[in-house]
């Protein structure tokens, strides 16, 4: 296919850019949170995985941790594929595999199996998360990208945290097992339904091999400020997030509170009110209001550790401090890809897949580091650094405001309207 700056990109050909159906987008996002609720099955279970496999307190964050270091593969070798190949026919084998890890989970007799099954369901669970958000980004028009983009991670969050309540409400009544087995027949039905429903998307024309196609994500990440930026954001508000979650279970299921696993969990559904508060942050990033929305968001995180550290004594406390947690969160992690997106449209996979690895990062670290300082230092010290890297967080927005609006991503959806011809012809640079 001839390239030029007048021909539609090859990775949009076939696609009809008029309003998608509101079926398809609750498609979208009902898909993306029950894929990556996999990834995060585990976290009000790690005190029965302990006891279960003889690990540490102290070490047990280091199953949430191979699942991230899953996370991280996916982003790397798989999420990528989806600008090269099929994007239905690679969902549907990443799903198959995804059901075999779930079953590899349920079964595991060791702490070494359940790490490794642990890491592929890392892998896999975000391979099809990430591919089905960069799906919808590539099937919707660029003047609804941020709402769409907003509605499948809408659909993330919320998936992210009612795995915790699925989770805990399962173990305690049929044992931890019972919830991999649940997730795997639950993939399975989800298939189905995507395969029936979902647009086709022609693959791009003339695809770059396996090895350019990697190798293009080190030009996006040299080359593009908008993603290092956002990336670095989303690293740090990833692993204030994960700092919170990972350590929540540790509080709540030892005295005072000493709760079921069922009443833990449910303290994801607070979560999903601060979720859905944030649906509109996409909208605005596409009226270019996505630096304002920012920054309220990450004063927001850094304010809720306030209440989340009253949280010790007072579940109101811990309440609300959990809805301005996810609301802050929700706001930030949709306005980095409306932002990102808005790059280069016809690499919208590797740019979900770079943008990602931060995410992966953070919340891995944030896991682990959770952990050792409960063992450590308590609550209080859980808090205080959730707290520091909240701060850090907003401290490097603001030091790199100027270097956003030098690149004119203060209106990112104006500014891809403006070059949508030279981002068509950097797409094709990088598949050559």
């Amino acid at each position: 296919m001839p390239r030029s700056t007048s021909s539609p990109p090859p990775a949009a050909a076939g696609i009809d850019h008029s309003a998608m159906p509101r079926g398809v987008l609750l498609l979208f996002a009902c898909a993306s949170g029950l894929s990556v609720a996999n990834v995060y099955y585990a976290q009000p279970l790690l005190d029965l995985l302990a006891a279960d496999f003889g690990i540490g307190l102290g070490a047990v964050g280091g199953v949430v941790g191979a699942s991230q270091a899953g996370c991280a593969l996916a982003l790397l070798l798989l999420v990528p594929l989806g600008d090269r190949i099929e994007r239905r026919r690679l969902m549907l084998a990443q799903l198959l595999a995804l059901v075999a890890a779930l079953v590899a989970v349920a079964m595991a007799g060791s702490a070494v199996a359940l790490l490794a099954a642990m890491l592929a369901v890392g892998l896999l669970g975000t391979a099809m998360t990430q591919g089905l958000i960069a799906y919808a980004a590539t099937a919707a028009a660029p003047s609804e990208r941020g709402r769409v983009v907003g509605a499948a991670q809408g659909g993330v969050v919320i998936g992210l945290l009612l795995a915790r309540v699925v989770a805990g409400l399962a173990a305690d009544l049929a044992g931890w097992r019972a919830v991999y087995l649940g997730a795997a027949a639950a993939m399975l039905l989800l298939g189905a339904a995507l395969w029936r429903a979902l647009p086709a998307l022609a693959p791009p024309a003339a695809p770059p091999s396996y090895a350019r196609l990697l190798a293009s994500m080190v030009t996006l990440l040299a080359r593009q400020p908008v993603l290092q930026i956002r990336g670095v954001i989303a690293l740090l508000m990833f692993a204030a997030f994960s700092i919170f979650w990972s350590a929540l279970v540790l509080l709540l299921s030892a005295p005072p509170h000493a709760m079921s696993h069922t009443a833990v969990g449910a303290f994801g559904l607070v979560g999903v009110l601060g979720a859905l508060g944030a649906a509109r942050a996409g909208q605005w990033a596409d009226r270019g209001r996505g630096q304002r929305t920012s920054g309220l968001a990450l004063a927001l995180l850094l304010a809720c550790w306030l209440p989340l550290w009253l949280g010790a004594t007072s579940l109101w406390a811990l309440v609300l401090g959990i809805v301005a947690l996810d609301l802050a969160g929700q706001a930030i992690h949709v306005t980095n890809q409306s932002m990102i997106f808005s790059v280069q449209p016809q690499a919208h996979s590797r740019l979900v897949g770079c943008y990602m690895l931060f995410y992966a990062l953070g919340s891995g670290l944030g896991a682990v580091a959770a952990t050792v300082v409960y063992a450590r230092a308590g609550w209080g010290g859980v808090c205080l650094l959730g707290a520091g890297v909240s701060l850090l967080a907003l401290l490097f927005w603001a030091a790199t405001l100027g270097r956003m609006a030098a690149g004119g991503h203060l209106a990112p959806d104006r500014r891809a309207d403006q070059s949508a011809n030279r981002s068509a012809d950097q797409s094709a640079d990088l598949a050559d």
